[in-house]
């Protein structure tokens, strides 16, 4: 009996079949898929935050399809198939959780942590690289990639040893960028920030990402918005003030909308 991930499997043959298939999905490559790849998973978030279960599956199978996709391309080239990616990431779930599967023991999240980090760092140990920085994607959001490139870095000691000195980089930064205000001020003020505001959260055991935090501004700004254009629509404003007035009276009515 055909399994369903087989059916699956078969229906995404067919797509890139030389002589039958689809003429779109024939011309896509490992580099022209991404873009999908990318804006399925942000898809899924998105879903996943919405509360809607029947909305996150049909994500979640736009996002499985790009999965399958590219192990159909590899298998055509011989490279590797579908089952080796479940093959492979299954490995890697027993390797680094030896707390479930092995001997160690872990009684919190912070536990496992420490354990997952430490089995990291000796499947690392076996591959060339030039720096800590290498595997790194540049793809990722810039947010992202920021912290990645702190924690990397901070592994092998360039890291502030308090959060006064990370404060103070910020606000050294900070009268840089209001002395000559350009692009290499602009992000050196954002980068110094994202390591003091880490090493601020840390300390009060909150493990917020700075795309998090952003992420969590950007649904208070659209529900506080939405309300300012509500308000606005009985009290037009005429000045900068009528519209603060405006947001000073949709913040104590939106608080309670963004969780």
């Amino acid at each position: 009996m055909t399994t369903k991930i087989e059916k699956l499997r078969d229906v995404m043959s067919a797509l890139r079949d030389p002589k039958t298939g689809c003429p779109g999905d024939l011309e896509q490559d490992f580099k022209s898929l991404t873009r999908y790849t990318i804006e399925e998973a942000y898809e899924v978030a998105d879903a996943a935050h919405s509360g809607d279960m029947e909305h996150l599956k049909e994500e979640l199978g736009d996002l499985l399809l790009q999965v399958v996709f590219y192990a159909q391309m590899a298998s055509e080239r011989n490279l590797f198939t579908f089952d080796d990616i479940a093959d492979g990431i299954a490995e890697k779930l027993v390797s680094r959780h030896p707390h479930v599967f092995g001997d160690q023991n872990a009684q919190t999240a912070s536990d496992v942590k420490v354990i997952r980090d430490a089995q990291k760092d000796i499947e690392k140990a076996g591959k060339i690289s030039q720096s800590v920085l290498d595997d790194v994607p540049v793809t990722l959001p810039p947010l992202q990639r920021a912290e990645k490139l702190m924690k990397r870095a901070g592994k092998i000691g360039f890291k502030f040893d308090n959060i006064d000195q990370a404060r103070g980089k910020f606000e050294g930064e900070l009268q840089e960028f209001k002395d000559t205000p350009n692009r290499d001020e602009y992000g050196d003020v954002l980068f110094s920030f994202i390591a003091w505001a880490r090493m601020e959260m840390k300390a009060r055991n909150d493990e917020t990402s700075s795309d998090e935090a952003l992420d969590h501004a950007n649904r208070k700004f659209i529900a506080r918005f939405t309300e300012v254009e509500r308000l606005a629509k009985t009290s037009p404003p005429s000045s900068l003030n009528d519209w603060l007035s405006l947001w000073d009276r949709a913040k104590s009515t939106s608080k309670s909308a963004v969780a």
